[in-house]
């Protein structure tokens, strides 16, 4: 059995009621592709019979699943290259320049998935850094619960280590953990992982030097947009550090950030006095 337009059109309606995702017409494959495991693992015949069972005798955890499934975890190591080049090139020596030589940097990693770029920071500021693990803190958010655990945990397949990780950064910061291969102590301790909904209101976090919001606001739309950047700018310094997704801007969405050209890649900065 398809999935219904009913049956979708409640999940559309779920969905953006508690993540602010936007599913467009047309994305019933998706729905059914992510919450098929679900309907199969509670012993339902398909993801239509699992969605009506639970807009008919409403679940919290069923509609968390539901939402968390259709959240987009697509990741690697080093993801785009160019903002993490930025990091190390341009940004890192500007904040060491202003900054005292006790004052911690603070990273967040939002929409961080299952960890591989709050750990692609860690290694690069471990390489580059004396002493990082007790000069940088990078807080690392998802929404799904799971994403959280796995980027805590912080252990990754062959497979995954295989996506964008260099072997020489492979060999020095992770150790062989049966099948796996898991993240290093001294990262593990930079990166401190919790859940949170970028379009409900923040919890208290920072001030952040540097902000990843990166291929998350292309999800959304533009009212949501707006609010999630001004909530943004308000946990960053005046002069933190802003990288989005290469086919993400501020520009025509938000007029409080000033985009500033850093090597092949850009980013945005806080205008004083928006």
């Amino acid at each position: 059995m398809t999935l219904t337009t009913t049956s979708f059109d409640w999940v559309r309606e779920l969905v953006h009621k508690e993540s602010a995702i936007v599913l467009q017409p047309g994305k019933e494959y998706l729905v059914e592709a992510r919450l098929l495991p679900i309907a199969r693992q509670l012993g339902l015949p398909d993801v239509s019979e699992f969605v009506e069972s639970v807009r008919t005798r409403p679940d919290p955890d069923k509609n968390r699943r539901i939402v968390e499934a259709l959240t987009t975890n697509e990741t690697s190591w080093f993801r785009d290259g160019d903002p993490f080049t930025a990091l190390t090139g341009t940004v890192l020596p500007d904040l060491l320049a202003k900054r005292g030589p006790n004052d911690r940097l603070q990273i967040w990693s939002a929409a961080s998935s299952s960890g591989q770029e709050p750990y692609t920071i860690a290694m690069l500021l471990e390489d580059a850094l004396p002493n990082a693990s007790s000069r940088v803190s990078i807080t690392a958010t998802d929404l799904s619960r799971e994403m959280v655990e796995r980027t805590r945990a912080g252990r990754f397949s062959q497979l995954e280590v295989n996506r964008g990780l260099p072997a020489a950064m492979l060999v020095r910061h992770f150790t062989r953990a049966g099948t796996e291969w898991e993240v290093n102590a001294p990262l593990r301790r930079m990166v401190a992982a919790s859940q949170c909904n970028l379009a409900a209101p923040l919890p208290r976090m920072g001030p952040f030097d540097v902000v990843y919001l990166r291929n998350v606001l292309i999800y959304f739309d533009l009212p949501t947009k707006q609010v999630i950047l001004r909530r943004v700018r308000e946990l960053m310094r005046p002069d933190g550090w802003l990288f989005l997704g290469a086919a993400e801007t501020t520009l025509g969405v938000d007029d409080s950030w000033e985009r500033v050209v850093v090597g092949r890649s850009s980013a945005y900065r806080p205008l004083k006095g928006a």
